[in-house]
């Protein structure tokens, strides 16, 4: 397979379905190949894709794949996804998409475990214990998000306003 092709075949696909490429992966597995594309964007609230988009990007992708010589004459499997929670947040638009949910942030020899409150371009802002707290995004050497069971109502609500909007505005299209 021809990443560089591939790349270029799928990347005005992504952008289309307002998506883009995070990563590409071709792992050669006996006679198949695994053809893995990790995507991002910010969804309709600004908190990342959603499943119904990253559906329609893949159904795209197959199709395109099916009549393009960039994949080779070796058969593949297909595997579309987000970045999900494991994922480090390396870039100014993973920590904001990410805004309101728990982090453990590791620079240098401190780490610390804070909600995110704001990011810029340079700075992240954390909520530690009560505490606000600031760390420049290039002193940060590992940032990952933490599951919570139980989130504070605060991000429930957050992201129940966010699904009721989506669903008016649904309404109002139709």
């Amino acid at each position: 397979m021809h990443e560089q092709q591939l790349k270029e075949l799928i990347t005005p696909i992504l952008a289309h379905n307002a998506l883009e490429l995070d990563e590409l992966e071709v792992k050669p597995m006996g006679k198949r190949s695994l053809l893995r594309i990790t995507v991002d964007g910010d969804g309709p609230d600004g908190r990342g894709p959603l499943l119904d988009d990253i559906s329609a990007a893949s159904s795209h992708i197959s199709a395109a794949l099916d009549v393009s010589d960039a994949v080779g004459t070796q058969p593949f499997t297909l595997e579309v996804s987000s970045r999900g929670v494991s994922k480090p947040l390396t870039e100014p638009k993973h920590f904001r998409r990410n805004t309101g949910r728990l982090v453990t942030v590791k620079a240098g020899t401190s780490e610390i475990t804070g909600r995110i409150l704001s990011v810029s371009e340079e700075e992240l802002r954390l909520d530690v214990k009560g505490k606000e707290m600031t760390r420049n995004l290039e002193d940060i050497d590992r940032a990952v998000v933490q599951v919570e069971m139980n989130p504070p109502k605060s991000l429930q609500e957050l992201d129940s306003t966010s699904e009721v909007a989506s669903e008016t505005d649904e309404e109002e299209g139709a």
